[in-house]
């Protein structure tokens, strides 16, 4: 028997007025928190949710998110959170998709409207019987006629519920991928998966029951989800969490919460480098007290790794994963040499091979797919065997990331197969050709891909944001770049920009700068 709810429980029973979740001045124990959950899991029970159904949440992070998906898991059933960004026909999809009985959505802002969004989606999925809104106020009435809040629902159920008990293989949560190559397919992560996954990144980070962890990176995605806010409360660690990224936001939590744990993607680690008032916050407390950083999500460049351990006196460690790997699969451990640009070695009880086409191991140092099996490995897509087959071939789950791998066993990320660019023949990688670029001096962000080409098939195009009082034009930088690469390698074309277009995750959206 298993249920991730366990992980809240247990803080209750060994530390119930500990501060789990701090939210600008709020500022909630293990037990406020329990206390809510077990009211939204009488509510789910009395609305008909049973075990095994599944319930819908988009919610940022606020302290609403542990709240209701905690208290989904306690009524047995399974959490599909949703991308804070979707809009009402990808919500109605998502709901039909996941066969969603019930929604938990949050009313928004005037410049994010999720609550009518979510209300439009709820109504255009027939088979969605249930639907509430999250207000900031709890006490408030509902903005939207015909919807219940959730503080309606939680206000006549009582503070007390017996868990339903799950098995460690049940379908504990859904994630959705984010679609690249078709409609989104959910992951089926059982509670084993990402109870697993939370017990080895505590021992990956060292994690002490003293710590305190900023989170940013999004709840609904797999990284905030496991790595901190599972992983954070198997550790018993007090979370501050910030309802978005912003670099002034996220120093100021630094210094004022005395955080020692920072995760985010690569993007965030860039801004605080690059975030031009820096100096006015106390930077040699935020040092001393910020022990360790993590990224995954995306490549670190190796340049960004550099600036961030200069800056804040601290290992910053890189990993690897994917929503089908719960997420985390491979990982930099804190006792082991650091090498720049290495996402370390496959986590315990997690076997990783990097193959050719056939699935034949390739020789040492070169690159090829890598494939994963272990506790870590999702059930399947949700409803899609198809899918789920030819992702599972021959016994290993197929990622569709290229890596190397070095003479001690060390993993390196070349980039994703469908990211690579065929120039002339000769296969290019984006993320090399992006670390290089990475080390010019004007360059402070850069992105690259594949254009079509009359007569190379594809020409490299390299996306660039200047340094900060810098103005670099495309002559100078495509002259630098044929100094420093092959022939084959560097960009023609490259556009100067002052931002590139970006996930709610932090990822800079490669499609939308191949559509212009």
């Amino acid at each position: 028997m298993l249920n991730l709810a366990t992980l809240l429980e247990t803080n209750v029973y060994e530390n119930p007025t500990k501060t789990a979740v701090v939210f600008g001045a709020t500022r909630l124990s293990y037990a406020q928190i329990n206390g809510a959950a077990n009211q939204i899991a009488n509510g789910l029970k009395a609305a008909g949710i049973v075990k095994g159904d599944k319930v819908a949440l988009s919610c940022p992070n606020l302290p609403y998110f542990p709240m209701v998906y905690y208290g989904i898991l306690k009524a047995g059933a399974t959490v599909v959170p949703l991308n804070v960004l979707l809009k009402h026909r990808e919500i109605a999809y998502h709901l039909q998709d996941s066969d969603a009985k019930a929604y938990f959505c949050f009313e928004g802002t005037p410049q994010l409207p999720m609550g009518q969004e979510g209300w439009a989606g709820f109504n255009e999925a027939a088979d969605c019987a249930h639907f509430w809104l999250i207000t900031g106020n709890p006490a408030a009435p509902s903005p939207i006629d015909g919807a219940m809040t959730l503080g309606q629902m939680m206000a006549v159920q009582p503070p007390t519920f017996d868990t339903v008990q799950t098995e460690a293989l049940d379908t504990a949560v859904i994630l959705y991928t984010s679609g690249t190559t078709g409609q989104p397919k959910g992951a089926e992560l059982s509670h084993s998966n990402i109870f697993m996954n939370a017990f080895v990144v505590r021992e990956l980070f060292q994690q002490r029951k003293d710590d305190i962890q900023l989170v940013t990176l999004p709840l609904f995605h797999s990284f905030g989800q496991t790595v901190q806010l599972n992983a954070g409360f198997l550790g018993g660690h007090t979370l501050v969490f910030l309802a978005r990224f912003d670099p002034a936001a996220a120093f100021q939590a630094l210094q004022d919460e005395n955080v020692t744990i920072f995760c985010g993607v690569p993007t965030m680690f860039w801004a605080l480098l690059n975030y031009p008032d820096a100096e006015k916050f106390d930077l040699e407390k935020i040092a001393r007290t910020l022990r360790l950083g993590a990224s995954g999500g995306a490549s670190l460049p190796v340049e960004v790794i550099k600036g961030v351990e200069e800056r804040f006196k601290l290992p910053l460690l890189e990993g690897y994963g994917l929503s089908e790997t719960s997420p985390v699969a491979c990982f930099l451990r804190m006792d082991m040499e650091r090498k720049p640009g290495s996402i370390g070695i496959p986590i315990w009880g997690v076997e990783m091979r990097i193959v050719d086409a056939n699935d034949n191991d390739v020789p040492q140092g070169e690159p090829g797919e890598i494939i994963i099996r272990g506790h870590n490995i999702m059930k399947g897509y949700y409803k899609r065997p198809e899918e789920t087959a030819k992702a599972f071939r021959n016994g290993w789950f197929h990622t569709g990331d290229v890596a190397t791998k070095d003479t001690d066993g060390y993993y390196y990320i070349v980039d994703r197969i469908k990211d690579m660019i065929i120039r002339g023949g000769f296969n290019v990688y984006p993320r090399e050709i992006e670390e290089v670029l990475m080390t010019h001096p004007d360059v402070s962000l850069a992105a690259v891909i594949g254009v079509p080409h009359a007569e190379y098939g594809q020409e490299i195009k390299a996306f660039i944001v200047p340094k900060e009082g810098s103005e670099p034009t495309p002559e100078a930088i495509i002259a630098w770049a044929k100094e420093e690469m092959a022939a084959y390698k560097y960009p023609r074309l490259v556009e100067i920009r002052e931002t590139l277009p970006m996930t709610a995750t932090g990822k800079i959206l490669k499609t939308e700068l191949r559509q212009g």
